[in-house]
């Protein structure tokens, strides 16, 4: 169906006199709930692993949004769908809330699936907290040691270990290394992933063979190997927010808040919340400035560019870490997804729905990682490139990003609007946990108070204070697996392998068998955990097992089952976040479009019109990725963008 604007909903906030009421804008069809969440820790596990849930659709979480009422309205509101909302969302429906969530793109549409792919512990952090005796520094680093444990733990198919490895080319640096990732190891404590160690020259090749001994007048003597987490970033995301939703929350993408009333005589609206929390990322200001337009802002947004490269930049399961680059930046190479992903950069940016990577970001960062391989590296090989906009959390006097902590700030700026942003995805689950409340009220005779705390866990423990909430019980999502990850081990692909064929259509509408081989096996148990037969089970049954594009695992079925069970409503959603094809390999992303639409318009019963539009906006999508294809060039030379 064509999207459609339809009758925007408010939801009303009855306090102190005072109500807000959110206007919002539903986008498309949408979403979801029960009246109340689980109570306890044992309830939501059995709910969320239990083997035939599955999360409301579309239809109901729409209904649950806009049928509240003054005498049945939600406890919390939650306005943003990237990790930190989609994670308060959690874990207030945890605490047996009664909680929706509205996204105005699709969960992880920004910020949150433009990172780095790395849940790391803050090694660069430490550094800061040692050498400037900074506590501030050295507490983020605790919290998020803490939580990069937690992360891994509690979507284990998501996310694993990956050991970094940072070349030392002079003595001094071997020592520098070596001691200060000792001393993070010991930081670790219990949390420690795994030791870090010391390798030879001749070790460290074996273990990454494109990796320059020599250059630059420079002879590598050794390298450090220290290991952090990493993650499939948006597929996280969307497991949080259906996590969410199968424990009542009514989360629904695609859903614009576009005003606050400030009404005092208690109009009734479409759906009611008593408390709003604006989880926006980038957008917080645009959003606290709803409810006062002489609100100061308080978000610094800084471009992190990253660079996805073939396979054979790096090794499967070794990155390379480049702790300072010329410029004093941090550079590194990671395998994520059978391809390398490099990186970054950090710089100041203007927030936009679509940031695009700059030629000379790029060159960047093919620049800083020539000085360390022994293999040409060319701009022809970038498969793709994106920027992601951080939302620095910060004085926005402050002169640059690098100095910055990434930790995170929780404020109440307006009675009922409470703000959480800034941190990282390790520090997510925090954000939506434990909280000293802050109340600032600006213009109302208080000076705003900003509070450097955890994230999640925060942010809903101000609700409760702010609204006077009653939950069932405290925060246990430090102790809870997000959908799929219950019952999963390394070994569970086997099953699949084994068990399941791929039933496709040829060209000409034979159905033909395929082997669900070992890549595609492995694909599905990493992606969607123990629901991976699900997904199966369409690609043999309904003869979707075909490949969407060549050298890549992702199926056909894998669009219907994200259709059914994953809130996927465009195919953008799906190049870009339910599986990762606009990350790794743009062009192929273009490829693979007409298969992911017809079956989009199948699963959404779409008309040619917005089957058409689909194709169109995908196409402008897949434009901001500058892959080969899509560089900027003129006489032979970048352009820049």
């Amino acid at each position: 169906m064509a999207a459609s604007r339809l009758k925007g909903f408010r939801t009303v906030l009855a306090l102190s006199g005072v109500s807000i009421a959110a206007a919002v804008t539903l986008v498309g069809p949408a979403a979801a709930a029960n009246d109340r969440g689980p109570a306890g820790l044992e309830t939501a596990r059995r709910r969320i692993a239990d083997p035939a849930a599955a999360v409301p659709p579309r239809e109901v979480q729409e209904s649950a949004l806009m049928g509240t009422s003054p005498i049945s309205p939600l406890d919390v509101l939650v306005i943003g769908g990237g990790a930190t909302g989609c994670g308060v969302a959690l874990d207030a429906a945890s605490r047996g809330l009664r909680v929706g969530l509205v996204e105005r793109e699709d969960f992880s549409s920004g910020t949150s699936s433009r990172s780095t792919k790395l849940i790391h512990g803050g090694v660069r952090y430490l550094e800061k907290a040692v050498f400037n005796l900074d506590y501030g520094q050295l507490k983020l680093v605790f919290h998020a040691l803490r939580e990069r444990k937690q992360v891994i733990e509690n979507a284990p198919h998501l996310c694993h270990s990956l050991p970094c490895m940072t070349p030392c080319f002079d003595w001094f640096e071997a020592v520098y290394y070596w001691m200060g990732l000792k001393l993070y190891d010991l930081v670790a404590g219990r949390r420690m992933l795994h030791l870090s160690r010391y390798y030879s020259a001749n070790e460290s090749v074996e273990l990454f063979p494109t990796l320059a001994k020599k250059g630059h007048k420079r002879t590598l003597k050794g390298t450090v190997v220290y290991y952090d987490g990493q993650m499939n970033d948006s597929r996280l995301n969307v497991g949080l927010a259906c996590t969410a939703s199968l424990l009542g929350a009514a989360v629904l993408n695609h859903a614009e808040v576009i005003s606050f009333i400030k009404d005092e005589f208690g109009k009734e609206f479409d759906a009611f919340a008593k408390v709003v929390v604006n989880a926006a990322g980038p957008f917080c200001d645009s959003i606290r400035k709803m409810a006062n337009k002489d609100a100061p802002p308080i978000i610094c947004p800084s471009s992190g560019v990253h660079i996805v490269l073939p396979d054979y930049y790096s090794p499967e399961g070794m990155g390379l870490i480049v702790p300072k680059t010329k410029d004093g930046r941090v550079a590194f190479m990671l395998p994520w997804l059978g391809r390398t992903v490099a990186g970054t950069t950090d710089s100041n940016t203007a927030i936009t729905m679509l940031p695009e990577p700059h030629e000379d970001e790029i060159q960047f960062i093919l620049d800083a990682i020539c000085d360390y391989l022994n293999v040409q590296v060319r701009r022809s090989d970038v498969l793709s490139a994106w920027s992601g906009i951080r939302p620095l959390a910060v004085d926005p006097s402050a002169k640059n990003t690098e100095s910055i902590s990434r930790d995170h700030v929780v404020c109440e700026d307006y009675p009922g609007l409470i703000t959480i942003t800034g941190g990282k995805w390790t520090t997510y689950r925090r954000s939506m946990l434990r909280f000293m409340i802050v109340i600032g009220l600006l213009h109302y005779g208080y000076d705003l108070l900003l509070f450097i705390l955890s994230m999640a866990e925060d942010a809903v423990d101000a609700a409760i204070k702010s609204a006077k909430l009653n939950p069932t019980n405290g925060c246990v999502t430090d102790h809870l697996q997000i959908v799929g990850g219950y019952g999963w081990d390394p070994a569970s692909f086997t099953v699949l392998a084994q068990q399941y064929v791929r039933m496709k259509k040829t060209h000409g509408g034979k159905v033909v068998p395929g082997v669900m081989d070992s890549a595609i096996a492995k694909h599905l148990s990493r992606a969607y955990g123990t629901l991976a037969e699900r997904v199966a089970m369409i690609a043999q049954n309904e003869n979707l097992g075909k490949r969407l594009a060549h050298g890549y695992p992702f199926l056909e079925a894998e669009v219907a089952y994200c259709a059914r069970h994953e809130y996927c409503e465009s195919a953008i959603d799906f190049l870009a976040r339910r599986s990762r094809l606009a990350f790794l390999d743009t062009d192929a992303a273009g490829r693979a479009l007409p298969p992911i639409i017809k079956i989009l318009a199948d699963e959404h019963k779409w008309d040619k019109a917005r089957q058409k539009l689909e194709l169109q906006k995908a196409k402008e999508f897949l434009e901001t990725f500058k892959s080969s294809k899509n560089a900027q060039f003129h006489d032979g030379k970048h352009t820049g963008s």
